[in-house]
């Protein structure tokens, strides 16, 4: 796992990049490894299988990995639309950029504050669960009894520090070792994947549980509104699969490492959780019991490395779960920031939110996300008195709504350049793939709303949709925030070039 900034974790400098003007501007020293990163780290497999699963299962019980199977179909979906568009474009500002060069500046405006408040909705829910596995982990190894509620929410206030600090001081080799330790957690899952299906086959598991391919299948009296309120888990898991597109002005080749960051992201994210999600819920079993231990678990992949490998595994992966849990926040700190700062700089010039510091990193955008991060976790703990378990669910949903919605207009705003804008540079038969993701992510959106749901639920969709109504409004009142740039970093490879060869 890797942080997608290069400047907190690459070789320290003076001074940041200079524009001709001479203003500071975003380091283009960003390798292709590390685009790949930036997604990886913001999708956190090893926390996300360890965690996000519960979540579904809620509402489709055994059949959680059919839920990220749907998933996984939307997100390759949704990844061929991104892939096109940074082959084309560069930006910071990621969907911001590429919805104002498509649908105009104002939808790009709100396509780029959503996003933003997915990302800071998902800094919530990681930190959350760095809470959550780090309380875990404490009580496994005995430095805590009977840990108090608070605990996690302690836990992940520190974490949040540490985001804002790595999100703006340069730290060398920070990369290497959050990716080290994701690597390292994402192998010891497969390998307690592997050998839980040994033992399912070879008929030694507890229980005397046996492989079955029910967990593909709904349970009987689950309908099709429950089995995709589900899949909202599924989506929540691949977040950030796209997160490398926010690295347009920092990657050294971002036409070539970007789209392939980004569609590797998406692939290897499917083929993961789908199996492992498979053996999870075969596991615990897909009894009624089963999957209520299931849902009740503090850490799937710990439970079943401690119940069927030993007590050291379970451990090490809880453990390694926190720590991809605190890069995923810093990585959604990291992500907001840029899209903050790309909006700020066009709407204000480069000061304020829209300055980058000496050391090269949006500074003030990324306190200010950092801070907008513990005031939900402040409204959802304090002014709702929500545990820890419920911060998490509440945030996930919320940030994977808004963040369904700007899949939507991105896609919408991708069919309309790359199919009907001319010059016309993919092939006509492509369109149907951007259609079938409308109809995917569309459906999806449809089934969390109707029937609308109850409970907390209730409060979801409404909130994602204050978040982005907020965002129209802003600017409907303020027209001069939707000033979107068409700068330098912007850049559309079918243009023809300039003199000197550089592409406008």
């Amino acid at each position: 796992m890797t942080s997608p900034d290069p400047a907190p974790f690459s070789e320290p400098t003076t001074a940041a990049s200079t524009s001709a003007v001479g203003q500071a501007t975003l380091r283009r020293s960003l390798s292709g490894w590390q685009a790949v990163g930036l997604s990886i780290a913001l999708m956190a497999p090893s926390m996300a299988a360890n965690i996000n699963p519960q979540g579904t299962a809620g509402s489709v019980g055994r059949a959680v990995p059919l839920a990220f199977l749907i998933a996984t179909v939307g997100v390759l979906l949704v990844a061929y639309v991104f892939v096109r568009l940074c082959q084309r474009f560069n930006h910071a500002g990621s969907v911001y950029a590429f919805v104002a060069s498509t649908l105009g500046a104002r939808a790009g405006t709100v396509a780029g504050w959503s996003l933003m408040g997915t990302y800071c909705f998902y800094g919530v829910v990681t930190s959350t669960a760095a809470g959550i596995f780090g309380t875990s982990f404490l009580q496994q190894v005995g430095l805590l009894s009977n840990p108090p509620g608070w605990m996690p929410f302690l836990i992940s206030g520190l974490v949040l520090v540490l985001v804002w600090l790595l999100t703006v001081i340069p730290i060398r080799g920070g990369t290497r070792v959050l990716l080290t330790v994701e690597g390292v957690t994402v192998a010891l899952i497969l390998a307690v994947s592997v050998a839980v299906l040994v033992h399912l086959f070879a008929g030694t598991a507890p229980g005397g549980l046996r492989p079955t391919w029910s967990v593909f299948t709904v349970a009987p009296g689950t309908d099709t509104s429950a089995l995709f309120l589900g899949v909202v888990f599924g989506f929540l898991s691949f977040a950030g699969f796209e997160a490398a597109a926010t690295l347009g002005e920092e990657a050294r080749q971002p036409r070539r490492d970007i789209p392939r960051a980004i569609l590797g992201t998406a692939i290897f994210g499917g083929c993961y959780f789908v199996f492992v999600t498979a053996v999870e819920v075969m596991g615990f079993g897909t009894s009624d019991e089963g999957v209520a231990a299931f849902t009740h678990s503090s850490s799937l992949l710990g439970d079943l490395g401690t119940q069927y490998v030993g007590a050291w595994v379970g451990d090490l992966i809880s453990l390694g779960a926190a720590i991809s849990a605190f890069g995923c926040a810093l990585a959604c700190a990291v992500g907001a920031s840029r899209l903050l700062y790309a909006l700020s700089r066009d709407a204000v010039g480069d000061r304020g939110l829209g300055k980058v510091s000496r050391l090269g990193t949006p500074a003030a955008s990324a306190v200010v996300v950092v801070l907008a991060m513990y005031a939900i976790v402040a409204v959802c703990a304090w002014g709702a008195g929500a545990a820890a378990m419920d911060v998490f669910l509440w945030t996930g949903t919320i940030g994977t709504l808004i963040l369904l919605v700007v899949y939507l207009v991105t896609t919408a705003g991708a069919i309309r350049l790359l199919f009907f804008t001319p010059p016309r540079t993919v092939p006509m038969w492509e369109l149907v793939i951007p259609i079938l993701a409308l109809a995917v992510l569309g459906y999806t959106v449809f089934r969390n709303v109707v029937p609308y749901p109850t409970g907390a639920g209730a409060a979801f969709p409404i909130v994602a949709g204050g978040w982005i109504v907020l965002g129209i409004i802003a600017v409907a009142l303020v027209p001069r925030l939707a000033r979107f740039a068409e700068r330098e970093e912007l850049t559309d490879a079918t243009e023809a070039p300039r003199a000197g060869g550089a592409p406008r």
